[in-house]
């Protein structure tokens, strides 16, 4: 979730061997996952994210809501003693029968524009024997795509994606079809015995930031049903809070940078909170006893940090199966306090059908306190211009690309200007104007708290001429929606 700065590595499916000698005889026996090949399954996914900045703001877009409504599908095209080769086929649509307005389905929008970005809206992967995801087919292809679309257009989120994934390929599945990966947490590659009511504990370690967190993960068989042979499996886990809090002690120093005068005012158990950092992760899959396949799943992901609270939700449905489980009530209101992300649509160039940009990326609050709103007659939001002071501007390297960039580094003042701005314009198209000429015309995904600006994808000489104008007493940069 980069919004809350967690570096996570790719979940893994815990392969664990339920069964122990002292379990009873009469246990039930989870199969192996053994799918058909060449059938096509459909999926209903639901996903919702609230977001609570409340502990930094007190006015009421502190708490948002995000949600979105999803029908992949999934075909097992081949499947051998080592693995299986699966197609998955995405979409943005809402389905027919969508309750309430679709732009207030937030991630629906953003996924249309992944699937432009990304030009492909099928992926195949090969996996291990439970179905998790080991490594996606076409990566070439699809970064191919996403380099003709940085040169081209809005590129600077895209380059950063591009980095990510040419480390790691996977990556592409965790943004692209997270079902994959959750639905294969509900299945074993080999049978498993099991005993209702009893818990089987397992351990894992996950690095965030460098820091080794370890996981404790407690399974439970909580039930079965004979007219549908399925079982009912829960999962609960719990994360090291004092390695987790070590971990993210520098996103807990940048939310106390942003907002300097609230630190002021808080007592020494608040600072200490805000240091703190914690997860949880609940899930329950009802599971085939005719060939071990996940049906249904259901999702709670809660994360504390710095002061920041995200909760998602997600819940997967087999088509063809009836719901079982009960839904989390985010998923189910009819009216949830959404933020108004006015998201434009990418052209779709000749993209293919796909990628999602990170459905676990909270959407953070529509306006600050302070931001300078006024209101059209259409209703939609005019944000005015900011003027704001370069503290430094450097011209260096990119980590990344080692492209030559220019660093701006804001004045305290114009920092905390630029964070309202940049809050209050989330999901929009601004401009950046040094010296009345427009530089830089970036999509506002998420807000920027620490008062940092980068430019790139220009030439090494104009980065040169903005740092030094940048340097010259009483220069100023100008941010503004773009008209």
């Amino acid at each position: 979730m980069k919004s809350s700065h967690w570096n996570r590595v790719v979940w893994f499916c815990v392969c664990v061997t339920l069964s122990t000698p002292a379990w009873s005889d009469d246990g039930i026996t989870i199969p192996g996952y053994t799918p058909a090949t060449g059938v096509e399954r459909g999926y209903s996914v639901q996903k919702a994210t609230e977001t609570d900045m409340s502990f930094w703001f007190d006015n009421s877009g502190a708490s948002v809501t995000a949600r979105g409504v999803f029908h992949p599908r999934m075909t097992v095209l081949s499947r051998d003693e080592t693995g299986m080769r699966v197609r998955w086929s995405l979409n943005a649509e809402l389905p027919e029968g969508t309750a309430g307005p679709a732009d207030s389905y937030q991630m629906n929008l953003l996924y249309r524009n992944s699937l432009a970005a990304y030009g492909t809206s099928t992926l195949e992967l090969e996996t291990d024997l439970n179905g998790f995801p080991s490594n996606p087919v076409g990566v070439d292809r699809i970064l191919a795509h996403m380099r003709e679309m940085a040169a081209n257009g809005p590129g600077g989120e895209v380059n950063g994606i591009i980095g990510k994934i040419e480390q790691n390929p996977l990556l592409i599945v965790t943004a692209l079809v997270p079902e994959a990966q959750l639905l294969a947490t509900g299945q074993f590659y080999q049978d498993q015995l099991m005993q209702i009511g009893q818990a089987a504990v397992e351990s894992r370690i996950e690095d965030y930031n460098g820091v080794n967190v370890s996981v404790t993960s407690t399974w439970t068989l909580e039930s079965t049903e004979a007219a549908s042979n399925t079982a009912t499996l829960s999962v609960s886990e719990e994360f090291d809070p004092a390695a987790l809090s070590r971990s993210q002690q520098p996103a807990a120093a940048k939310m106390m940078a942003a907002f300097p005068e609230r630190v002021k005012d808080l007592t020494a158990d608040q600072l200490a909170s805000i240091k703190r950092a914690g997860k949880t992760r609940s899930v329950k899959f009802v599971v085939s006893l005719d060939d071990g396949s996940a049906i249904e799943a259901t999702e709670i992901v809660s994360v504390t940090t710095g002061g920041f609270t995200l909760r998602t939700y997600t819940h997967i449905l087999r088509e063809d199966m009836p719901a079982r489980l009960p839904l989390p009530a985010v998923l189910t209101a009819k009216v949830l306090q959404t933020p108004d992300l006015h998201v434009e649509p990418l052209p779709s160039g000749k993209a293919e059908p796909g990628i999602l940009d990170e459905l676990s990326t909270p959407p953070s609050p529509a306006e600050s306190q302070e931001a300078a709103v006024a209101t059209k007659k259409d209703g939609a939001e005019a944000i005015a211009p900011v003027s704001l002071e370069a503290k430094s501007a450097e011209v260096a390297r990119s980590p990344i690309s080692y492209d030559r960039v220019l660093n701006i580094e804001l004045t305290p003042e114009s920092a905390a200007k630029f964070r309202d701005f940049t809050q209050a314009a989330l999901g929009r198209q601004t401009q950046l104007l040094i010296n009345d000429q427009v530089v830089m015309e970036p999509w506002m995904r998420e807000p920027i708290m620490d008062g940092h600006i980068v430019l790139a994808g220009t030439d090494g000489k104009d980065l040169e001429t903005m740092a030094e104008q940048l340097k010259v007493p009483g220069a100023s940069i100008v941010v503004r929606l773009r008209p």
